[in-house]
């Protein structure tokens, strides 16, 4: 089975292809090589014209519950609340990122409110009272302390049901699921972001996780995706992460400043479809990657398909969306994800390096 898209490349060979010649050939993608990507894809032919998506509107402000502090000029300060939708093991470390941070932030209110899917662990505790009692979440990111102003809840409707700032950190696969849960259930000016690294494919198209949260919920959502390998993160070695926003400077500047840290440095770039594919199709890339070490060609060739990788990401993602920039696939959503996500795996492979 194929799907062929109306791409053209001087390439002699193409990652999203069987690797053969398609310099005046449509591009490929083959179902041999990326079944995984792209096993409920319908077969375009060819892809119809990027859907353009209605302009997102700004949230009216809503202060019924927001808590409200004076600022350091006497003015009223009204702080967000904020829930993370998710608590594997990236989002442990975006819990922890952010309590360090409204702690710190006048606009913030102190407590992070983190929804855990409940689990009983072998000790017979489960896991939301072990992550409140020990500031830990011993499954997920064990030996790492979160921070006491992080409270775990299992109920998903009562984690979100105060909060106007939601970031979502779930497998892809269970989003659908959780925003028909939410549906209702969220206050009227929330804003959203996702740290989810994939998309849907529906018989429509490709559906980004960033519009299925906002479609189902009808509400903005940012994105935030980055060379984030959680473990090091956690461990605070320095990286860099790239939030991308539709057109509310103010609110990707609040998301930068609930996520930076001296060891975590977050850029704002406007262009969320970009920075979402770029966080989606690296993975493609990774595959081929894989081949390279598998068959022992070396790091030549591996430099070589990251290359032609992002090229290629570049150029599928502006045939999906054509407002896509290309300085973004500069930023670390880009080249820097690539770069870590096809090395990562020799590392994890050789543990004496």
């Amino acid at each position: 089975m194929r799907f062929h898209f109306p791409l053209y490349s001087s390439s002699s060979f193409s990652l999203f292809s069987d690797f053969t010649s398609i310099s005046s050939l449509p591009l490929i993608f083959s179902s041999s090589y990326f079944s995984t990507f792209i096993s409920m894809a319908p077969a375009f032919e060819p892809l119809s014209p990027p859907h353009q998506e209605a302009e997102p509107q700004t949230a009216t402000p809503h202060h019924a519950d927001t808590v409200n502090n004076f600022g350091n000029d006497g003015q009223v300060v009204s702080k967000s609340k904020v829930t993370v939708v998710g608590s594997g093991n990236w989002g442990s470390v975006a819990a922890k990122l952010i309590a360090s941070n409204t702690l710190k932030l006048n606009s913030f209110h102190d407590e992070v409110r983190m929804w855990v899917f409940e689990e009983t662990l072998q000790t017979g505790e489960k896991l939301t009272d072990v992550i409140n009692k020990t500031n830990e979440n011993v499954k997920y990111l064990p030996g790492i302390k979160l921070g006491k102003n992080v409270i775990a809840d299992p109920d998903l409707e009562n984690a979100v049901k105060d909060a106007n700032m939601l970031v979502f950190v779930t497998p892809h696969q269970f989003m659908e699921g959780i925003c028909n849960r939410l549906v209702g259930k969220v206050r009227g000016d929330v804003e959203a972001i996702s740290l989810i690294k994939g998309m849907e494919v529906k018989m429509e198209g490709p559906c980004m996780i960033s519009n299925l949260i906002s479609e189902q919920l009808g509400i903005n959502c940012s994105v935030l995706m980055g060379a984030n390998i959680a473990n090091e993160i956690a461990v605070e070695k320095f990286s860099e992460a790239t939030v991308g926003y539709r057109d509310n400077r103010e609110i990707a500047e609040q998301w930068v400043k609930l996520f930076s840290t001296p060891y975590f440095m977050v850029t704002p770039v406007q262009d969320v479809e970009g920075v979402e594919l770029c966080g989606t199709l690296k993975n493609v890339v990774a595959i081929a990657a894989g081949f390279v070490d598998g068959l022992e060609m070396g790091n030549n060739t591996k430099a070589a398909i990251m290359r032609i990788g992002l090229r290629e990401m570049r150029a599928f993602s502006k045939l999906l969306f054509s407002s896509v920039r290309d300085s973004t696939f500069f930023e670390s959503c880009g080249v820097a994800d690539v770069i870590t996500t096809c090395c990562k795996s020799t590392y994890i492979s050789r543990p004496y390096i």
